[in-house]
């Protein structure tokens, strides 16, 4: 174990009417093998019974309450009470495995802004669905992961829950403001190769639920393609204003982004009237698509290929077949889109906390 490995780990666990799933991801977080673990529970108005299942762990935990607020609001009321050297944003429906804590020392050092594991699907029993993500060919450098974000403003990451961050990263951006939106995820996933070094465990060290609450079929609300979209460009600015560089006006690290096109492509061609990035039509893409194999990434030449040919079919088709690619490439029972478009719902397939509407 490292001289410098952490200390106290804090939990963060921000919740909203997932009283099912909520005290398995507390009850995972009391369990880590660790001698100093800091568990806060935010929840965030919810309407079920979360509470009377959090309430169980009280005299274990710091449990706060608050009014519907999205779950930027309870995050940012988590973390200002927090005290650990690296704290964990553990989404309400997922777990933490015990060995995590050792793993995370193993590799810790100074400099470090975010360690990242690979996380295991698992069902609402919590039963293993026998495969992980994100999926690596090798693990990738620090120095590879800064590269690919300041080219491409992506990396492959996990959402939320796959993340230990150190507390000088979060000190500098948190409390969050809106400009990510409601979640975390985005922030967060943003800045860390660019206020630190970001290290990869490839080892599955976290259960990421899938179940019928945290499923979405882009297929079914066509709009939240150009969301998407909206949500990556809002990052990359988010990105730079904390890098304290002036972005990109024709947002060229956005459009060499192999994940990011296809949902760019699906966007222009189901919702062309809205235009998240500016100057967005078919020329740019086509231009975007044909150029994309040569840009910087950890894609394998093999996927490399693949989205050049769906991105370049779905952009020339009749809109009927169009849409039918659409369908096929982000239908329900795809695989997950993890992570390289910085935790996006889009890329992630899971959605962020309710608000009342």
């Amino acid at each position: 174990m490292a001289e410098s490995a952490p200390g106290r780990i804090s939990v963060i666990i921000a919740n909203y009417n997932y009283g099912a799933f909520v005290g398995q991801a507390i009850e995972s977080a009391l369990a880590l093998d660790w001698d100093d673990v800091e568990v806060i529970v935010v929840d965030d108005g919810s309407t079920d019974d979360s509470r009377e299942v959090i309430a169980r762990f009280e005299d274990r935990v710091t449990v706060l309450h608050q009014e519907n607020a999205t779950q930027r609001v309870a995050r940012n009321r988590g973390y200002a009470v927090s005290t650990g050297d690296v704290v964990i944003h553990l989404d309400s429906d997922d777990v933490l495995f015990p060995e995590l804590p050792h793993e995370l020392a193993r590799v810790w050092r100074p400099g470090i802004s975010k360690v990242q594991f690979q996380m295991l699907r698992i069902d609402e029993d919590g039963q293993s669905l026998g495969s992980v993500f994100p999926h690596f060919r090798e693990e990738p450098t620090p120095e590879q992961v800064r590269a690919w974000a300041d080219r491409t403003s992506a990396y492959p990451t996990p959402p939320g829950s796959g993340n230990a961050y150190s507390r000088s990263l979060l000190d500098r951006i948190f409390p969050l403001d809106d400009s990510c939106g409601a979640a975390t995820d985005s922030a967060c996933l943003a800045v860390a190769p660019f206020l630190g070094d970001v290290v990869t465990v490839v080892r599955p060290l976290v259960g990421y639920r899938v179940h019928g609450s945290n499923t979405s079929d882009l297929v079914v609300d066509l709009g939240k393609f150009p969301r998407a979209v909206e949500r990556a460009r809002q990052r990359y600015e988010y990105s730079s204003r904390v890098r304290g560089v002036r972005p990109d006006a024709r947002h060229r690290p956005l459009r060499r982004s192999r994940p990011l096109l296809e949902l760019r492509v699906a966007s222009y061609r189901v919702r062309r009237e809205d235009r998240p990035i500016p100057g967005e039509g078919f020329s740019r893409l086509l231009w975007d698509i044909l150029r994309s194999p040569v840009h910087t990434g950890p894609e394998s030449a093999l996927k490399r290929a693949q989205v050049l040919t769906w991105s370049l079919l779905t952009l020339v088709s009749p809109t009927w077949l169009a849409l039918r690619l659409v369908h096929l490439r982000f239908r329900r029972d795809r695989p997950l889109l993890v992570g390289r478009v910085f935790g996006s719902d889009a890329a992630t397939r899971r959605p962020r906390l309710r608000t009342r509407s």
